[in-house]
């Protein structure tokens, strides 16, 4: 009878723990279908991100996100303080990062969702539309500073917009051309891509830098009152295109076989150690409803929501 109570109370430890990591932010248990959790994601994605996370409240009205909207970084820094059970990024974890959530002795995993466009916006009163990749890289480089240097475009000094210093947008386009130093760049801060957007509307000599997915929702009254009073700028691969064919916007079309060329991929991560909230969401994504919602958004899914389609033979 004493070993019986004896290997009881060796158990209890395990099961209190077990179920403390199984609470929510509130308190109570969370599972695929109810609780409460913090999510973070870049707030380049925010629209694609509320889409998600909304479709899925909509089906279990006991389930609930608290998303933090913020530079990459900070939201990857708060997935290693175990602070967000959950991320939506454009990288997956480093060694480094991997090493912290191991000695925490936590858990992680991650799945690839979609492929993303970084999309270069202009104001209408910009004539030109039309951009290649080595011009751009030129003007990361400090090379190219006004717009007369391109080819069919308007005078005026080149003043880059991104939303914030260290969110994906700006570490994307440096680390793509492997930029270490902005100082002698003419660039801002708008705060958020909603801003760039703004910035670029107002101001015909600047060029904004978004997350596609904040103009790309054809079905989004916001996604088209954005859309107002810019252009969404052609990008060609190389320094001679052949025709106007060759420059690709990022939009699905682009997206698709990565023609676009400054398509980026989009991860969701987790350090969830059980089947909780957090591990339902990235179930409902990885399957074809959550690629409907995805493609609804301009954005290429890595799971395609199948069509089926009814061919009728006449006789």
């Amino acid at each position: 009878m004493r070993k019986r109570w004896t290997a009881l109370l060796l158990l209890l430890p395990l099961g209190v723990a077990g179920l403390l990591r199984c609470t929510s932010s509130n308190g109570d248990l969370d599972n695929p279908r109810q609780g409460t959790i913090t999510i973070a994601a870049d707030e380049s994605f925010k629209p694609l991100v509320n889409s998600l996370t909304s479709a899925y409240e909509g089906i279990y009205p006991n389930a609930h996100f608290k998303v933090d909207y913020k530079p990459e970084q900070e939201a990857i820094r708060q997935l290693l303080n175990d602070s967000a059970r959950v991320i939506f990024a454009t990288r997956q974890l480093n060694e480094k990062e991997l090493e912290m959530i191991k000695k925490q002795k936590g858990s992680q995993k991650f799945q690839h969702i979609a492929t993303d466009g970084l999309a270069l916006v202009i104001g209408k009163a910009n004539p030109d539309s039309l951009i290649t990749i080595p011009e751009l890289k030129a003007i990361m480089e400090g090379k190219i500073t006004d717009w007369s240097q391109i080819k069919g475009a308007q005078q005026g000094l080149i003043t880059l917009v991104f939303d914030n210093a260290n969110a994906s947008n700006l570490n994307f386009v440096l680390n793509k051309f492997g930029v270490k130093d902005i100082q002698k760049l003419r660039i801002i801060s708008a705060g958020s891509n909603e801003n760039v957007i703004k910035d670029v509307r107002e101001n015909p000599t600047h060029l904004g830098f978004i997350g596609v997915n904040w103009i790309s929702d054809g079905n989004s009254l916001a996604s088209e009152e954005l859309s107002e009073g810019i252009r969404v700028m052609g990008v060609a691969k190389d320094a001679q295109p052949d025709s106007l064919s060759d420059y690709i916007q990022p939009f699905q079309a682009g997206l698709e076989f990565k023609r676009y060329p400054l398509h980026r991929d989009l991860y969701i991560i987790s350090r969830e150690g059980y089947s909780g909230l957090g591990g339902g969401l990235m179930t409902y994504i990885a399957r074809d409803v959550g690629g409907l919602i995805i493609q609804k958004m301009g954005l290429l899914p890595t799971v395609v929501y199948p069509r089926e389609l009814e061919i009728k033979k006449e006789l």
